[in-house]
């Protein structure tokens, strides 16, 4: 037999030696550019001198990150991309510190002007093609740029804040075309266009204290929208351009950015992801079960006051400004279905209940809300309603069978109608900067098969072709990628690995391969994680912890006896 042992002694010590003292893991997430600049852009319209030194620290990241095309990308080990250079260019105006950066500056103009023109109408066009019809982040772009002096406000869409008065139900009837979490950059942005543009609309003129005291009542206790330094930062700029610092909402998202700046200067694109990442080091690490307490006493137990979801689900963090969704509720139910099934069953009730009644009308899960399926927050999707699929598998024979029954049959249907014909599955929140369409289907597709095997699947022609594919999209160190021929990661190899454990054949030869690749990462010294993460507006970000958690679960596969578990993660 071979010997994975000492690999997975030394990435289980590391795994575990990251935990906080209270039992859950934080983790790190990625400095992000467009993060650091939305920052910069929101402190220098308050001209504090003690944000002085904030800035010019974030300044001074910025350039240092600066790829050598001009151009910046979500990470710093991403691509450039147009949006990110066009608010670093922003952030740079309004900081009023352009004369200390003139390289740097220099390479920004030419980038921007290659890629899209230098009139506001090219910037627009440009932008749009990026993110067709979905103005939830083109609209917060031209604010921001309108500020710096870089657009002229006329150009910036005047957004319908006024709908942001009634109740939350109305939003699904008139299928409101900018997402519900991004309400509270609807109300402020909204307002800072209507009133630079004349503010003469009476209906948003009526509307302006209420959605105001919307805006202020939704605002969760840290300041930050979603714990997201983008979102915050864009409400922020819109609230002081019109009401000035002192504005209550102002106020605490200025104190929210302030708090989580990092001490390089840069800022992250949210918090952090606890929930995520607890849950899933809980299933790499049985036995362990550190974390129980703390996962049972952060579900979600009252309706949500931001995104009006009902209680019973989990978000990616414990932190004020998560909301419930799918792929957090259902890695909590796996979890707490590991840590012992008869002490969490009024846990997994509610958090069963309310994944349930996510279901879209196609069979599949979404992410934060049942809907018409057209944007991502609404969509279903094949990893999440695989992941769903599992968790409320394993509480079947303790509530809900019938009901659990009929949610799996739809589901597996709607993964039979979107597999792709070469045999994987594209996910929704994880991407590969290597894909022509930036979809991770290793990601996808290894997600998918676990539920599978887990639910004894494994030999049906859905399964078996998907697994057929991972083993063809191989690379020859037996690593893999997000797609064919892209180089290999840590997290994506270990996801594939976990995927093929215990199949048998050319599957058990790609997944010792696949173990072997991590072992040797594992001895040199080489654990290190990639840009495969998309969060909001596909904006990329990597997680120190994801090549530890995902490592030491394909590793324990690969140690164990035999040709593989039937629970893994």
């Amino acid at each position: 037999m071979e010997d994975f042992g000492s690999a997975l002694k030394i990435i289980t010590e590391r795994l575990l030696s990251a935990r906080n003292s209270k039992g859950f893991w934080t983790g790190k997430l990625s400095s992000s550019a467009l993060s650091t600049a939305t920052a910069v852009s929101a402190l220098s319209l308050v001209k504090n001198s003690a944000d002085s030194r904030l800035i010019e620290n974030a300044l001074k990241w910025l350039a240092a990150c600066q790829n050598a095309d001009g151009g910046w990308g979500d990470t710093d080990k991403s691509p450039s991309n147009l949006p990110t250079t066009l608010l670093v260019d922003a952030a740079f105006a309004l900081s009023g510190k352009e004369t200390g950066f003139p390289e740097t500056l220099k390479k920004c103009a030419a980038y921007i002007a290659e890629r899209a023109g230098k009139t506001g109408d090219e910037k627009i066009e440009a932008l749009r093609k990026i993110y067709g019809k979905d103005r939830t982040f083109i609209v917060p772009i031209l604010m921001n740029l309108a500020l710096a002096g870089k657009m002229r406000w006329e150009k910036v869409s005047s957004l319908p804040f006024e709908i942001a008065a009634l109740p939350f139900s109305f939003y699904r009837i008139i299928k409101l075309p900018v997402v519900s979490y991004a309400l509270p950059a609807l109300i402020a942005i909204g307002h800072a266009a209507h009133y630079k543009k004349g503010g003469t609309n009476i209906l948003k003129n009526l509307a302006r204290k209420t959605t105001l005291l919307k805006l202020e009542k939704i605002q969760p206790e840290s300041g930050g929208y979603l714990e997201a330094i983008p979102l915050t930062a864009f409400v922020s700029m819109g609230i002081i351009s019109i009401y000035g610092e002192e504005n209550p909402v102002a106020k605490k998202g200025l104190g929210f950015l302030r708090d989580t700046a990092r001490t390089d200067g840069s800022w992250a694109i949210d918090s952090d992801l606890s929930v995520w990442l607890t849950t899933q080091a809980a299933q790499a690490l049985p036995g362990d079960a550190g974390s129980k307490d703390w996962l049972r006493g952060i579900q979600n137990t009252n309706r949500h006051k931001y995104t009006d979801s009902p209680p019973g689900g989990w978000g990616w963090s414990n932190l004020s400004g998560s909301v419930p969704d799918a792929d957090d509720t259902a890695g909590a139910l796996i979890a707490l279905h590991g840590f012992g099934a008869e002490e969490n069953a009024a846990s997994a009730k509610k958090g069963a209940r309310w994944l349930l009644d996510l279901q879209n009308s196609d069979g599949g899960f979404p992410t934060f809300c049942r809907g018409w399926m057209k944007l991502p927050f609404d969509k279903s999707s094949a990893d999440i309603t695989a992941h769903a699929l599992r968790a409320l598998s394993l509480w079947k024979h303790h509530f809900y069978n019938e009901e659990i029954h009929r949610a799996a049959r739809r589901a597996l249907e709607f993964l039979e109608v979107n597999q792709n014909k070469d045999g994987s599955w594209n996910p929704l929140w994880f991407g590969s900067h290597y894909a022509s369409d930036i979809s991770n289907r290793t990601y996808g597709t290894a997600r998918v098969l676990v539920m599978y095997r887990e639910l004894g699947l494994a030999g049906t022609a859905e399964a078996m072709l998907g697994a057929e594919y991972l083993v063809k999209t191989q690379n020859a160190d037996g690593s893999w990628g997000g797609v064919a021929g892209a180089p290999g990661s840590m997290e994506e190899t270990s996801l594939a690995v976990i995927a093929l454990a215990g199949l048998t054949g050319t599957n058990r030869d790609s997944f010792l391969k696949g173990a072997r690749f991590l072992k040797e990462k594992v001895m040199k010294d080489e654990i290190k994680p990639a840009p495969i993460g998309l969060y909001f507006q596909s904006l990329w970000y990597y997680e120190e912890l994801y090549p530890l958690i995902w490592g030491t679960a394909a590793l324990r596969l690969a140690a164990k006896p035999g040709p593989g578990s039937e629970k893994d993660i």
